[in-house]
């Protein structure tokens, strides 16, 4: 399997590298792809050095069972249809075309039979929208899903490398903000990308959207605060969810979280600290507020589970290994 990966330097290429090797997936030709300034650099992958070579509309038009794309969507808009033009396969982690209607919107344990027969570009999810719709999926078929009410705390890896290296220089002293609007040491940013003339960010507005196209229910009403924390990896969500039909019980809600793949259930408190470097999504202190309304607590890794994972998944899928 030739398999590429464009923007192999940053946080989510370094962890789709990771990921393919802990899967074990049988890649015989891995190329690495990024801008000029990272041009030349020597990253592992299975005990073997590859440099990372530039990114240029030429290598988009070799054969590649699979390339991913974690460069940000301005790449993916120039490079990702050009790839595909010429017979290639897509994953690409940016929001350049998660709601284009013509391309599939892909969490694999949930809408994975889109992918039967498909070629050309794949959209890998936002990860706040992957983490909470992998714990929903399976209660919203049962009993269907009204309304949700979501606050997520976001970790600073969600904003890339640099963004890690600018919390670290404000917690050794320096007041450097270049990638949040406000210092996040010691702090948390209640906004996580542009804010919208209505008052909503870009961000909230993905997981409003991306929920509906994955769930395929147009009908769901999400009503999201994204917020931005001071932790290294690990998103986490405070979920409120109310049902169309009378779930009853408490326990019903549970036995469906526990049935849902890739996602674990428990009675323990979760952290961030606890899930980083998982492939699963914990579900931890849920409630029951009434027959149709239950609330919990949802954790994952970001960069995998709400990236490179998935990304990864989406590729297995494609290729027949899962």
């Amino acid at each position: 399997m030739k398999v590429g990966i464009v923007g192999a330097t940053g946080e989510v290429g370094r962890a789709m590298i990771k990921v393919l090797e802990d899967f074990q997936i049988p890649v015989k030709e891995l190329r690495l792809f990024a801008s000029k300034r990272s041009v030349g650099k020597i990253l592992i992958f299975n005990n073997t050095p590859i440099e990372v070579e530039l990114l240029t509309e030429q290598s988009m038009k070799e054969t590649f069972d699979f390339l991913l794309f974690s460069a940000g969507s301005t790449i993916s808009k120039t490079f990702a249809p050009i790839a595909a033009k010429h017979g290639n396969t897509v994953i690409d982690n940016s929001s350049a075309f998660r709601m284009d209607e013509n391309i599939p919107l892909v969490v694999p344990e949930i809408n994975g039979y889109l992918l039967k027969n498909y070629k050309g570009i794949i959209a890998n999810p936002n990860c706040s929208t992957i983490q909470m719709v992998l714990s929903l999926y399976k209660i919203h078929k049962e009993f269907g899903i009204d309304e949700i009410f979501v606050s997520t705390y976001q970790a600073v890896s969600g904003a890339g490398h640099k963004a890690i290296a600018e919390m670290e220089k404000q917690y050794s002293g320096k007041n450097e903000i270049a990638i949040f609007t406000k210092r996040i040491s010691h702090n948390v940013i209640p906004l996580i990308g542009k804010l919208r003339d209505d008052g909503f960010s870009e961000e909230e507005i993905k997981m409003i959207n991306e929920t509906r196209k994955i769930l395929e229910d147009s009908s769901i009403n999400v009503y999201p605060t994204t917020v931005r924390v001071p932790v290294y990896y690990g998103h986490s969500e405070s979920i409120v969810v109310k049902t169309k039909k009378s779930f009853r019980t408490i326990e019903n809600i549970k036995k469906l979280i526990q049935e849902s793949t890739n996602v674990v259930y428990s009675e323990e408190i979760i952290t961030p600290i606890d899930v980083a470097g998982s492939d699963y999504v914990f579900i931890s202190r849920l409630r029951k507020i009434d027959e149709k309304r239950f609330a919990f607590w949802n954790v994952a890794d970001n960069i995998r589970v709400g990236a490179a994972t998935n990304a990864v998944k989406i590729l297995m899928k494609l290729a027949g290994i899962i």
